[in-house]
């Protein structure tokens, strides 16, 4: 491979804001995995965000990229797949596999896409210090003949219709929407785009904790809500607290502390064959290597009001914000009924009728 920009290459990132900006460009904010895509010829690369090879995990994805885009190209964009009319993280998920059967059964059963919104390079000429607004023309005219799985990702300068989208693509599982300036060249790692996400709160049960990984205070809280069954789902976490704060919620969360497992709603955790049916908050995961996922137990009478953007599959789809504790609600008031659904939105009224559909 020998192009005018060569991987390693970190994308462009973002910074939030709570509102959208005027006199920007505006795309929705995509749920998948960033991707960089390096094409010379027959040769092919996909590189993650942080710069770890991820071809092999799609083949067909390849194959895609290889007969859709030009002959000598670095596209930066999102991998994606598409169920049900909407993005399915999940699913992106189970395709992070060690073994090469199982990637290629799932290459078959769910497919993945690429929806393209930069260009690095084309032909010989690096585009990195080209302006985005002539880098956007160089990307439509690349991928002007791309066919499903490979899109054009749909960009507006109209702040009317990045509020419109704002309001509607959530419900075909994006989760925000990004401004980037016309002006703005390609500054690999850096956050010079901003995104607005949508945030929402909800009242959570504290079920347990996960020490700092500098082995002072508490690095984490276990958060749950109950289903209808009236289990405790483990749905997510509530992190990023400064050193002092994390002192202060050993000692707040230190009189529920209990001595062991037993008889707590999740102590079946440590059985593997238990994470087939649910998420739970010492489940093994192929992200996060030899990270210790091990956490302390605490009786679930506490609840504390977090801030998140959206679910996936009944979690919270990133850490959740704390924002205060709530002494004036029960834990068995903590369900899933108080979070708002955003309304449905098939996700091909955003990439066009070809989009994949499994």
């Amino acid at each position: 491979m020998d192009l005018p920009v060569m991987p390693p290459v970190e994308p462009m990132l973002a910074k939030a804001v709570a509102t959208i900006p005027p006199g920007m460009r505006y795309e929705g904010k995509w749920d998948g995995f960033r991707a960089i895509v390096f094409r010379d010829g027959d040769e092919i690369e996909i590189s993650s965000r942080t710069t770890k090879p991820l071809t092999r995990y799609f083949p067909e994805l390849a194959e895609a990229l290889l007969a859709n885009l030009p002959p000598r190209c670095v596209l930066d964009g999102e991998i994606v797949i598409v169920r049900g009319g909407r993005l399915d993280f999940d699913a992106l998920l189970e395709r992070i596999h060690p073994a090469d059967s199982r990637v290629r059964m799932l290459a078959k059963n769910t497919p993945a896409g690429f929806v393209a919104f930069d260009i690095l390079a084309l032909g010989d000429a690096s585009l990195m210090e080209v302006p985005l607004s002539e880098r956007r023309e160089a990307l439509t005219e690349a991928l002007r003949d791309a066919a499903d799985p490979v899109h054009l990702a749909p960009c507006t300068d109209d702040l009317d219709v990045a509020r419109q989208w704002f309001e509607q693509y959530e419900g075909a599982g994006l989760d925000g929407v990004v401004a980037k300036s016309p002006d703005q060249r390609y500054r690999p790692g850096e956050r010079v785009m901003v995104k607005v996400k949508h945030e929402r709160t909800a009242d959570c049960v504290v079920a347990g904790y996960r020490v700092h990984k500098s082995g002072q205070g508490v690095g984490s809280l276990l958060l749950g809500l109950y289903d209808a069954a009236g289990k405790l789902q483990h749905v997510g976490v509530s992190a990023a607290f400064t050193a002092r704060r994390r002192q202060e919620l050993l000692a707040e969360l230190e009189p529920l502390a209990m001595e062991t497992v037993e008889g707590h709603p999740w102590a079946d955790w440590a059985r593997e064959e238990a994470h087939a049916a649910g998420r739970m908050p010492g489940a093994p995961s192929r992200w996060t290597g030899v990270k210790d996922l091990s956490w302390l137990p605490l009786r679930p009478e506490r609840v504390c009001e977090v801030a998140y953007d959206h679910m996936q599959s009944g979690r919270f789809r990133h850490t959740a914000r704390f924002r205060r504790w709530r002494p004036d609600r029960e834990p068995g008031q903590c369900t899933y009924e108080q979070l708002e659904e955003p309304v449905s939105y098939d996700l091909r009224q955003v990439l066009g009728s070809s989009a994949a559909d499994a």
